[in-house]
């Protein structure tokens, strides 16, 4: 089973939609024994709170399921428990490189990076832009490039 993570800055809109889109695409596509998922966030900030209103909105109106969805930071064990994180933009990545321990054999990843067309982009947080649906859309679009690049590589 390979274990993956998604984080952002809060846990509150960016790694929460990846967290339910993955979860909900490989339910329909027959792997959900194949990956155990999650999301957390590099700061603490949010810890406890559920995702922000205009996350759970924009999942609901595309009928994706925000059940158990709760914010919590990144720990060190995360970097011993998952195969795979995967930051939502360039500074998520970058604060996980720091917090990962010497020791660590997790993979971590811009989300973009899979991406055959805009591999070195930002998922932009919605929490400054206010553009909750552009960020859906984006992780949507990729969700599909990482069940596939999941699938194929032993990560």
């Amino acid at each position: 089973m390979k274990k993956i993570l998604f984080v952002c800055l809060g846990n509150i809109c960016r790694s929460p939609m990846a967290e339910a889109l993955f979860r909900q695409r490989i339910t329909e596509t027959g792997q959900k024994d194949q990956f155990q998922v999650d999301s957390a966030g590099t700061s603490d900030w949010e810890e406890g709170n559920p995702p922000h209103p205009q996350t759970r909105l924009t999942l609901q109106n595309h009928n994706v399921s925000t059940a158990n969805l709760i914010s919590r930071p990144v720990t060190t064990d995360d970097f011993y428990k998952f195969d795979v994180i995967i930051g939502m933009d360039h500074k998520n990545v970058q604060d996980l490189e720091e917090l990962r321990p010497k020791d660590s054999t997790a993979k971590i990843y811009l989300f973009m990076s899979v991406s055959p067309i805009h591999s070195n982009a930002d998922v932009p947080d919605p929490w400054y832009t206010h553009k909750f649906e552009a960020a859906y859309q984006q992780i949507a679009a990729g969700i599909d490039e990482w069940v596939t690049f999941l699938t194929a590589h032993n990560e």
